[in-house]
């Protein structure tokens, strides 16, 4: 498992963007890092694996968007193949993580007043992120 020192980087994976987040080194607080744009799935994995050495995270987790009865759909799918294209990059620790919900729930905690609309989405899909990470935190509290 994860050292205390390790961080983990969080991704919410999106049609046109990647949220990205990091926790802090005790493994307690999410904040929101960047977003990235979607290219391919080999160029997002490679940024993210790049992502996660430079910050020193021993985990990435992905966001999958699960269906009403749990089960993957089209765009869980994707979040899928963007773990296998981040494992067969790099030795880091992949995991799943569900993530239905974390826009709006982002959408309904964090103001972005004075920003334009296009900045708005955008920070949101990285306040997405952290929401992500921060629920998989306090779920994993005192376990590493």
């Amino acid at each position: 498992m994860m050292t205390l020192t390790s961080r983990i980087l969080a991704v919410d994976p999106g049609q046109r963007r990647l949220g990205i987040a990091l926790s802090d080194e005790t493994g307690s607080v999410a904040r929101p890092l960047l977003v990235l744009p979607h290219h391919s799935l080999s160029e997002d994995a490679e940024r993210i694996v790049a992502l996660a050495r430079a910050h020193s995270a021993g985990l990435v987790l992905v966001g999958l968007a699960l269906d009403s009865e749990g089960e993957a759909g089209p765009q869980a799918r994707k979040g899928l193949r963007l773990m296998k294209a981040i494992r067969e990059q790099s030795d880091l620790q992949v995991e799943a993580c569900d993530e239905s919900f974390s826009t709006q729930a982002a959408a309904g905690a964090r103001g972005t007043r004075g920003a334009s609309r296009a900045r708005q989405k955008e920070a949101l899909d990285a306040v997405a992120a952290a929401f992500i990470l921060q629920e998989y935190l306090d779920t994993h509290a005192g376990s590493a």
